[in-house]
């Protein structure tokens, strides 16, 4: 079983306030005042422990603290251990049994423990992923859990008491899962979609056009994605379902049934306020963060661009190793561990396979760009070569055109 960090005990509650410490040494890590042991699964960079503590979603008068005013990471969840959201290019890894919190999900089952029944979680969280204007391996969800009993599914239906929550020998389908009785799910799914369209009006406004679209997780079923109809084009806003009884037997809650969703606050936030690239959230300019320093969270805002800085592109070539490790999240995050926030956006140019060996070789384009500063040629090229080395030496890729 995987611990992670991102727990909900008071203690740690309370910390999430203050400045968070970090340091690594050569066979230990220290996060947030805990130390753990390093191991071959140890993956976290030097870029992404800076995040940790910033807070972002509780800082006055951020973007990200006005969507949060509107509105144990894998097992617990009933994740199989195959799963691709498992691999060690997709999280961050403390060591083999500790992670850096992939979403808010996972505290769930230990709230429910707690005896919640109702409750909002809202928190930044850690992936390993591509690198454009909108994906950071940094972001913020929310998640929402309520957990009914019969009396309240079926307070408002004729002869309540003949109906029941669950079937003995019931059989799953795509409309429920097998312990389920269909009555109680189809008023909970009545009652997660009502909320949901009504969130969804309120944010994007009452005319906005939507859509469920039939989708799958590990922890609910039948399950939803809800895609709203905005600046021409359908976006997804949030997953939800109904929640997987064994979690709820496991968390001591088997007498009831539940409802569950979550949605990424970046996301939202950049369509509300035409924020064009994600990397905005995490600056200091104060020429961004002015816009929002409003204390009406219903204030309408839409951001104007702060200058904007020219791009410096530069392509990267090599082969992949003939033993398949090589993933690319793992590049995007080396990248990301060397150029930091100058890095706009990297793009997987080329894909090449050698005829007679078979070999692949990848090329990047890598595009710089900082949010506050021209960047000079001289520093670009710096990074640029600091990234090479590393790929060469991390990734044991081996590179094309480039002497390091």
């Amino acid at each position: 079983m995987y611990t992670y960090i991102g727990r909900c005990s008071k203690r740690i509650f309370r910390r999430a306030f203050s400045i968070a410490t970090q340091t690594v040494k050569n066979n230990e890590i220290t996060l947030l005042d805990h130390t753990f042991p390093k191991d071959n699964w140890t993956n976290i960079s030097e870029n992404i422990i800076s995040k940790l503590g910033r807070n972002l979603h509780i800082s006055p008068y951020h973007p990200l603290s006005h969507i949060r005013q509107l509105a144990q990471n894998f097992d617990s969840l009933l994740v199989p251990e195959n799963h691709p959201s498992r691999k060690k290019s997709d999280c961050y890894y403390i060591n083999q049994n500790t992670i850096l919190r992939a979403h808010t999900t996972a505290h769930q089952s230990e709230l429910i423990s707690m005896g919640l029944n109702n409750f909002l979680i809202v928190g930044d969280v850690y992936r390993k992923d591509e690198i454009d204007f909108t994906h950071y391996p940094v972001f913020h969800q929310a998640d929402a859990v309520r957990l009914c009993t019969a009396e309240e599914v079926f307070q408002n239906v004729d002869n309540s008491n003949e109906l029941k929550l669950f079937e003995h020998r019931g059989m799953e389908t795509d409309e429920k899962q097998g312990c389920h009785a269909l009555e109680s799910v189809k008023i909970m799914e009545h009652e997660l979609k009502n909320t949901l369209v009504g969130l969804a009006q309120t944010l994007f406004g009452s005319e906005i056009q939507y859509r469920w679209v039939q989708q799958y997780f590990p922890f609910t079923h039948p399950s939803w994605e809800l895609e709203v109809h905005y600046n021409d084009q359908w976006i997804e806003i949030l997953g939800c379902g109904i929640m997987r009884q064994e979690i709820l037997q496991k968390s001591g809650a088997g007498e009831r049934i539940g409802w569950a969703f979550g949605l990424g606050l970046e996301r939202l936030a950049m369509c509300l306020y035409d924020i064009p690239n994600i990397r905005l959230f995490w600056s200091n300019d104060t020429g961004f963060l002015n816009q929002f320093k409003v204390e009406d969270p219903n204030t309408a805002i839409k951001y104007k661009p702060i200058s904007v800085y020219p791009q410096c592109k530069n392509d990267i070539s090599f082969w992949l190793p003939e033993n398949k490790s090589y993933s690319s999240n793992d590049f995007y995050d080396l990248v990301r561990d060397i150029g930091e926030d100058r890095v706009e956006q990297v793009l997987l140019k080329d894909e090449y396979t050698h005829p007679e060996t078979k070999k692949i070789s990848h090329c990047y384009t890598i595009v710089y760009r900082h949010m506050e500063r021209t960047l000079s040629k001289r520093e670009v090229n710096n990074i640029h070569n600091q990234i090479a080395k590393r790929a060469n030496e991390k990734l044991h890729v081996t590179l094309r055109g480039i002497k390091i």
